[in-house]
């Protein structure tokens, strides 16, 4: 097993022990990002408008902001024979995967119910389902997440932080790709097109196994574990532990700022991107509403437009998987706020272009380069953070860093997505759109703010 069990030194990790550390979260990362493609298809045929998808996607932040803190709190107190990590990665997977399930099948079982108590249930049942299916879904990624990133300081040497997180950044980007990419693979290789709640098994497959292999093969420190208990009454009060975050260094401060903003950018793309692809490059016009004639009409271009997305998000995270390491490396050599801060220069360009054009390989092209950005942001301010841990309260930290990601999507999901529902056009067939593009307008000017903030940072 890899890790330690006693108060020893840490040793320093290899190219396996990394690439195994990280395979857990290769496993959190694909569910994820199976969840963030194909989620507005599933609510967009239960009826939900761009506002009320918007809404549905608050399960992301809130379930961050409350989750993540508390969990880390309570990990950094846990002791069990299992662990005080391994607990909450293994328990995370095993009800997400239950909700992945459930989910893509919510109208299904709307009606699995009705059948057993014997009258109907209201035509907005299924999407209820559904929309508590995605707050399980996101409660327990949550759950697993933030004890995972607290294992790094728990396992890894300091000096190797940044090499660790670019690990995590590698399986973010290879998980992604594999999600992303299964099913057009099976479609223009095959012919064959992998059916929506197929692909959410699979997922939760990948997220149960992953999880499993991390808890069987990572060792944690179970004296630190004893120690951290007998400190509860100083470590477990969350409210000290935000007070205590803040006071760590001024540059934490600006670190977090930095994060809220990169974060509202980042969101503005993984909400929206899918519905983007299918009613902007692909233009479809929405379908909540329309006849059935209409959506008939309209099906193949559902699928291929939904397809299109998961190739770009394959794409984005082939360039996130490609270069996690040599950014690690990079950031070694030259600083993590220098690589950080082309690294999101990157992304604004990219997503200017992409509000500027509906063309499918330009627009292929631009998610390939945006994800030069997405690496650094999987990795480096996790490592910039991690200078200023102290030991015994990584889970507490984590928790609470979370929030400035966290926090921003709930601008996204309300603002943002109230605004797209105010930027609708009626198309040649006398139907409603939405300009959606516009949402990389406004992650565009965000993620600059970001890249402003992260020169202000000072580093050793």
């Amino acid at each position: 097993m890899f890790g330690v069990n006693d108060m020893t030194e840490l040793k320093r990790f290899g190219t396996a022990q990394f690439l195994n550390f990280a395979l857990g979260f290769f496993g959190l990362q694909f569910a994820w990002q199976m969840r963030i493609i194909l989620s507005g298809p599933v609510t967009e045929n239960l009826g939900a408008s761009p506002f009320l998808y918007g809404l549905i996607w608050l399960a992301g932040p809130f379930t961050g902001m409350v989750v993540q803190p508390l969990v880390g709190a309570l990990s950094d107190n846990t002791v069990s024979k299992f662990g005080r990590r391994r607990p909450y990665l293994l328990g995370g997977a095993i009800i997400a995967s239950i909700a992945l399930w459930i989910f893509p099948n919510s109208q299904n079982v709307a009606i699995s119910i009705e059948s057993l108590i014997g009258f109907e249930l209201p035509i907005w049942t299924g999407l209820l389902i559904a929309a508590i299916m995605i707050w399980v879904i996101d409660a327990c990624i949550n759950v697993a997440q933030g004890p995972y990133r607290a294992l790094i300081p728990d396992v890894v040497p300091q000096e190797q932080h940044a090499l660790a997180n670019s690990y995590i950044s590698l399986a973010i980007g290879l998980g992604s790709v594999v999600a992303a990419g299964t099913a057009p693979f099976l479609k223009y290789f095959f012919n064959y097109q992998m059916s929506i709640p197929a692909q959410f098994v699979m997922a939760a497959l990948a997220f149960s196994l992953g999880m499993l292999w991390t808890c069987i093969t990572i060792s944690e420190k179970q004296s630190k574990a004893i120690d951290s208990k007998a400190d509860s009454s100083e470590n477990g009060d969350f409210f000290k532990a935000l007070k205590d975050f803040f006071l760590l260094s001024p540059e934490v401060i600006k670190i977090c700022l930095m994060q809220f903003f990169t974060w509202i950018g980042t969101m503005c793309m993984l909400i929206f991107f899918t519905q983007y692809s299918v009613h902007t490059v692909f233009g479809v016009p929405d379908l909540t509403s329309a006849s059935e004639t209409a959506k008939h009409l309209y099906a193949d271009s559902v699928v291929n437009g939904t397809n299109f997305s998961s190739i770009c998000f394959a794409i984005f995270n082939l360039v996130c998987f490609l270069i996690a390491i040599p950014i690690g490396i990079l950031a070694e050599k030259f600083g993590n706020k220098r690589v950080h801060f082309i690294a999101l220069l990157s992304m604004v360009l990219a997503y200017l272009g992409m509000a500027m054009t509906a063309n499918t390989i330009y627009v292929a092209f631009l998610m390939g380069f945006a994800g030069i950005g997405w690496a650094s942001i999987c990795a480096l301010p996790f490592a910039m953070l991690s200078k200023y841990i102290k030991k015994g309260t990584e889970g507490s930290v984590m928790g609470i860093f979370n929030i400035f990601i966290a926090g921003p999507q709930v601008f996204v999901c309300t603002l943002v997505a109230w605004f797209i529902s105010k930027c609708m056009f009626i198309t040649g067939e006398d139907l409603v759109n939405y300009h959606w593009e516009y949402s990389f307008v406004v992650g565009a000017v965000c993620l600059l703010v970001a890249a402003v903030i992260t020169k202000f940072i000072k580093q050793n």
